[in-house]
């Protein structure tokens, strides 16, 4: 193993389940990528990139995610990778495509060595037809927030009225509609959808 591959392995067992280390250290090895942890961002948990310029591809994944989310991302960003390599800009960034090889990625951790029960059954039905964000799926998402180190606040335990902060800005939660709710930013006066899950501030 090289002084590289050792660093990249370092850094992955800070961040992973220890059952899943292997594998995620041998995607990185076959598909060849830079892996940027970085700091905490609001509108995304991960991404990947191509630069045409110099056809080097990287994945960013979120430093402040436990494990568990942590790998699902990884592996979230990697399928889209294996996507773009096969067919390029040719089909939807989260379509047919990239869900089956998000699936068949997946699929070797689907088992309580890496996941404890009460996250791999969620995971499971969300693998079925798995959405652009896993934070779309509310299931998933309560499973996993509950093996989250820091306490965080979401919109959903914002009592209705009340000002909270979004993004940086104030808003006024209003009514529920299915899996989001109606927010009115106080400095425009706008109505805006932000979904329950939403990690929010309170003012």
């Amino acid at each position: 193993m090289t002084s590289s591959e050792k660093k990249f392995k370092e850094a992955l067992k800070k961040h992973l389940p220890e059952k899943a280390i292997d594998y995620c250290h041998w995607l990185w090895h076959e598909n060849d990528f830079s892996l940027k942890i970085k700091k905490r961002r609001a509108s995304k948990l991960g991404d990947y990139r191509f630069d045409p310029a110099t056809g080097k591809q990287s994945i960013s994944v979120n430093n402040n995610l436990n494990p568990y989310s942590f790998l699902i991302t990884y592996i979230h960003e990697v399928a889209h990778l294996v996507t773009y390599s096969i067919h390029k800009r040719t089909v939807k960034p989260h379509g047919a495509e990239w869900k089956k090889n998000f699936r068949k990625l997946m699929t070797p951790m689907l088992t309580t060595d890496v996941f404890p029960q009460t996250v791999l059954q969620p995971l499971k039905e969300y693998l079925k037809n798995p959405k652009a964000s896993s934070c779309n799926d509310h299931t998933l998402m309560a499973a996993l927030r509950l093996h989250d180190t820091h306490v965080s606040l979401q919109l959903s335990d914002i009592p209705t009225g009340e000002l909270f902060k979004f993004k940086n800005r104030v808003f006024r939660k209003e009514s529920l509609r299915r899996t989001r709710y109606v927010c009115c930013e106080v400095s425009s006066n706008l109505k805006y959808l932000i979904s329950k899950m939403a990690e929010v501030e309170k003012v």
